[in-house]
């Protein structure tokens, strides 16, 4: 790859090699009518989606108990964080237009991240799959079924096997293995400790690697090929994993609706999304835009060190470029968000519908992370904080907001949604280490 050729045709690349944080916003980005027909996935197979997750509720309410109180439906809460949009309109040195919320999915029941959506419907959708071809299960049943000793022997000669820098592994490895299923969770060397051992905890086989995200991806894939028994569940390239993320769209609706905010053309929503590998932030984003059409606006958000799907969009070459291309290190504190090579159906898919990308350092995440612990009592783990200073770097300069349709007076009534992606399950001697790291930038 000729990197010098490609930095002479792309000037923004010097930044990123630099590790400078920058701003993109998306010159592909189109109406809804005109990006739609490129995802490739559509509304029906959302709604299918949401419908088949009804149909496991019975069961997942017996299983996991936390899920009763949304009667077996897997969703957050959203909050406001009136008290943090003051201080960081101090911190950042501008006031920031219409209200700030946060979308926590970084507590969503049974794996604690937004991979909890996607990963968990994967699963369930396999093994719905499984039990009706075997004639164990239909679509009328109460799947409560699913827990009898005959599916879960059905499910124990099959084997589950997914790459993960986590938050992914955690929530395929714990349904998995709450099924019956044989399941490994290929991670890459800079996946947490902690949670390592809740899935070994869980009965779950852990393999390690010390290279990044694609290497263990890539194993994972090779030794599943080579046994018919074993699903692998591809971050990178899976619909059924975009499609479970996509079902946040419509419940997000619902829970605006609840709350009185009004989304439409003057009162536009913004999304700031932390990004890894794209396949978790992309089907939330699609869900979206199905459900508020243009008048939502996605933003992704990634670390300095590993730009990978703001390099593959912005150069049009996607997962024909990694970061480790331009010499950058994908080393990153946030180790959900620490991926070189984002995936190619994604950015494919998505560049249409997407507003605009940013980068921002490990210290700002942290400290975003001491930031939001003290002014509003709520700990996440570094990369869900990816998407809070968001609202202020996209709105510091109004032109290319403009230039996409977004007017000054809109934005005076907008609401911006940080999607927090994960933290709720980090145990107390880790979440401490992140404070104490966050009070250290802070100089508190």
């Amino acid at each position: 790859m000729d990197v010098a050729r490609l930095k002479q045709h792309f000037p923004l690349l010097n930044q990123l090699c630099a590790l400078q944080p920058v701003t993109w916003f998306n010159p592909k980005n189109s109406p809804m009518a005109e990006g739609y027909p490129h995802v490739g996935l559509t509304r029906e197979q959302v709604s299918d989606a949401s419908e088949r997750l009804k149909r496991f509720a019975p069961w997942l309410m017996q299983v996991f108990p936390e899920t009763r109180a949304r009667q077996g439906i897997i969703e957050s809460d959203i909050a406001p964080l009136p008290q943090l949009q003051q201080v960081l309109d101090m911190r950042y040195g501008q006031r920031l237009e219409g209200k700030l919320w946060l979308k926590k999915d970084s507590h969503l029941p049974v794996s604690g991240s937004i991979k909890a959506r996607g990963g968990i419907y994967e699963v369930l959708a396999h093994a719905e799959k499984l039990a009706m071809a075997a004639g164990l299960l239909n679509y009328h049943d109460d799947y409560r079924l699913l827990a009898t000793p005959a599916c879960r022997e059905l499910f124990s000669q099959q084997r589950i096997a997914v790459g993960s820098t986590g938050n992914l592994g955690l929530s395929i490895g714990i349904i998995s293995a709450s099924l019956g299923f044989d399941v490994t969770v290929h991670m890459s060397a800079d996946a947490r400790a902690w949670k390592k051992q809740k899935l070994r905890e869980h009965g779950v086989k852990v393999v390690e690697y010390q290279q990044d995200y694609g290497v263990a991806v890539a194993e994972g894939r090779r030794q599943a090929a080579s046994d018919p028994h074993c699903f692998f569940i591809d971050d990178e390239n899976s619909h059924n994993l975009f499609l479970g993320y996509a079902v946040a769209g419509e419940r997000l609706k619902q829970q605006l609706a609840a709350e009185n905010i009004t989304v439409d053309a003057d009162h536009p929503l913004f999304v700031y999304l932390p990004c890894g590998v794209g396949g978790g932030p992309g089907g939330v984003a699609f869900g979206l835009k199905l459900a508020f059409g243009d008048h939502v606006h996605c933003i992704f958000a990634e670390p300095t060190h590993s730009p990978c799907m703001l390099l593959g969009v912005h150069t049009g070459l996607h997962d024909g470029i990694s970061v480790q291309d331009l010499g950058i290190d994908n080393r990153t504190a946030a180790d959900g968000l620490a991926v070189g090579r984002a995936s190619g159906f994604v950015g494919r898919a998505m560049e249409r519908l997407l507003c605009a990308f940013y980068t921002l350092s490990d210290e700002e995440m942290y400290a975003l992370l001491g930031l939001l612990q003290q002014h509003e009592s709520l700990a996440l783990e570094p990369s869900a904080l990816a998407g809070m200073c968001g609202p202020w770097r996209i709105s510091a300069d109004p032109q290319p907001l403009a230039e996409q349709g977004i007017s000054s007076a809109s934005l005076a009534a907008a609401t911006h949604l940080v999607w927090a992606t994960g933290g709720g399950m980090v145990p107390p001697g880790p979440m401490a280490e992140y404070l104490a790291q966050a009070r250290r930038l802070l100089n508190t």
